[in-house]
């Protein structure tokens, strides 16, 4: 008869993040940022970061990104993630993420690195991959460092996540192993899978997210467009020439339809079946319209909010000053508990 594998039993904590590589769309606030919010309601600690650090494994340009960092905490709260409630902060205000991450790149495994997918798709290969940063092949352990630095025991995560996910649970695992004897120093943190009808795709091109990086600004609907800017692109949109069915079923092969109509459904909390059965065997000069005017409803509040904080700088800093501090109150003991489980002198 063997002992059970002792439980972590540690406060539960939610720790999620964005890119500041540039401006945020309506993608990001339907499929992550309207999500947090409630997550403030769960009794659970929660820690939001603009992953800035992460930024710098591509080109980028540094005499912008503080501006793109306010950007992100600016998008947040215009979302509804409140302050008092919620840690806001930059990554690289917090030293303990760059600290922790060198102990786990000890503990990570060069296998476990090679099977990521992410590096592959954003590196390319052959002389492309030999010409890439160290650090977007090793980002992945950074990811693991931001949340395990917190003993998060949540991470909100995408599809596109989910591999990442795996990785800070197997890192923790090892690290446990490792260094904890008969305790979990390290918890293993759960997924919170996001809706998969919020999953919103590129206004040009259905069969790809849409992205902050597409060259084409008429490819997303960004948090600060206004309104005429929001009908314009709807209106540019890509389409086909067939009208809307009548079933879901039939929009299998016809992306750009099926986006504009999920797109519809997620702005006005209907159902596509829902959407499909107001606008069967119209046309799209009938449906944009529509569309246009359910998003700039939606997204006016948000856009208002964003431009506000945008313009108030001193208003954004002192949150992400006030959000580090607060972050490295909660990293700081974990780095200390780490830190003498390894070895290092003087801990």
């Amino acid at each position: 008869m063997t002992d059970a594998t002792p439980a972590y039993s540690g406060p539960e904590r939610i720790l999620s993040g964005m890119q500041p590589t540039g401006g945020l769309h309506l993608g990001n606030y339907l499929g992550a940022l309207k999500n947090w919010v409630p997550m403030q309601d769960s009794g659970k600690e929660c820690f939001f970061c603009a992953v800035d650090m992460h930024a710098m494994t591509i080109e980028y340009d540094p005499a912008v990104l503080p501006d793109r960092v306010r950007g992100v905490a600016a998008a947040y709260i215009a979302a509804g993630v409140d302050p008092k409630r919620s840690a806001i902060f930059a990554q690289s205000a917090v030293p303990e993420h760059a600290e922790l991450n060198w102990i786990l790149q000890c503990v990570a495994r060069m296998g476990w690195m090679e099977r990521m997918t992410q590096f592959k798709d954003k590196a390319g290969s052959g002389k492309d991959a030999e010409r890439a940063s160290v650090g977007l092949f090793t980002y992945p352990v950074l990811m693991a460092a931001d949340i395990l630095v917190y003993k998060a025991t949540h991470v909100p995560v995408g599809d596109d996540q989910k591999q990442h996910l795996e990785l800070a649970r197997d890192i923790a695992a090892r690290f446990n192993r490792d260094f904890g004897g008969d305790q979990i120093i390290l918890p293993q943190p759960e997924p919170v899978i996001l809706p998969t009808g919020a999953r919103i795709m590129s206004l040009k091109d259905g069969t790809k997210k849409m992205s902050k990086s597409d060259p084409s600004d008429n490819a997303r609907i960004n948090l600060h467009d206004d309104a005429d800017t929001i009908a314009r692109k709807i209106k540019k949109a890509k389409t086909d020439p067939e009208p809307l069915p009548e079933t879901a079923e039939a929009l299998t092969d016809r992306p750009e339809a099926k986006n504009l109509v999920g797109l519809y459904a997620a702005l006005t909390g209907t159902s596509v079946s829902e959407v499909l059965g107001e606008f069967g065997g119209e046309g799209f000069g009938v449906f944009k319209p529509k569309l246009a005017e359910a998003a700039v409803e939606y997204i006016a509040p948000v856009s208002e909010e964003y431009a506000r904080l945008l313009n108030d700088k001193t208003e954004i800093d002192a949150i992400l000053k006030d959000g580090a501090e607060r972050a490295r109150t909660a990293a700081r003991p974990v780095i200390d508990e780490v830190r003498k489980l390894v070895g290092y002198w003087g801990a």
